[in-house]
C-alpha cells in the first residue's frame, strides 16, 4: 500500500504536458465587446450588441463580472483574459472605461478548441467609441423588450 501512495505522489510531482499552450504576441485592433450578450444572443443579433446601443449594457455585464472580449475588425473574437497584469481586470470595474471602445491591445494571444484568449500587455491606443448606432437601435432595442401581448 505504502509502494502505491508513494507511486501515485512521485506520478503528481511529474510535469505536466500537452495543457499548455504557446502564445502569440499580436497587436489587434476592434471593439471592447460584451461576451455574454454577444455570444447568447439575449439582446438580439451580433450587430445590436456592439457599439452606443450596447453601451449600458455592457457595462453592466462587466461590472457584475462578465468577462470582455475584443471583436476584431476581421470579425474574430478574443477573450480577455487579463490586461496590465491585473488578473482581475477581464470582468469588473477595471474595464469600464473602455466598454464599447475600439482600441488596439498588444498582448499575447492563446488558442485552445477552437476559441482565441488574449492576454493584454498594453491597450496602445483608445479610439473611443466609434461604432456609433443608437439611430438605428435607440437607447433600448426594441427587440429586447418582451412584447406582453405574446
Amino acid at each position: 500500500m505504502r509502494s502505491l501512495l508513494l507511486g501515485a505522489l512521485a506520478a503528481l510531482a511529474l510535469p505536466v504536458t500537452g495543457y499548455a499552450a504557446e502564445g502569440t504576441r499580436v497587436q489587434v485592433t476592434g471593439e471592447i465587446i460584451d461576451t455574454w450578450c454577444y455570444y447568447s444572443g439575449v439582446m438580439g443579433s451580433p450587430d445590436a450588441v456592439v457599439g452606443s446601443a450596447h453601451h449600458t449594457c455592457a457595462l453592466w455585464c462587466s461590472a457584475g463580472g462578465i468577462p470582455v472580449g475584443l471583436l476584431a475588425e476581421d470579425g474574430t473574437v478574443y477573450t480577455i483574459l487579463k490586461v496590465d497584469n491585473d488578473a482581475e481586470a477581464a470582468g469588473g470595474d477595471t474595464l469600464l472605461r473602455l466598454a464599447a471602445h475600439t482600441v488596439e491591445a498588444d498582448g499575447m494571444l492563446y488558442e485552445r478548441d477552437g476559441l482565441n484568449y488574449l492576454v493584454v500587455s498594453d491597450v496602445v491606443s483608445d479610439q473611443d467609441i466609434t461604432n456609433v448606432n443608437h439611430n438605428d437601435y435607440g437607447n433600448v432595442p426594441s427587440f429586447s423588450i418582451p412584447d406582453p401581448n405574446k
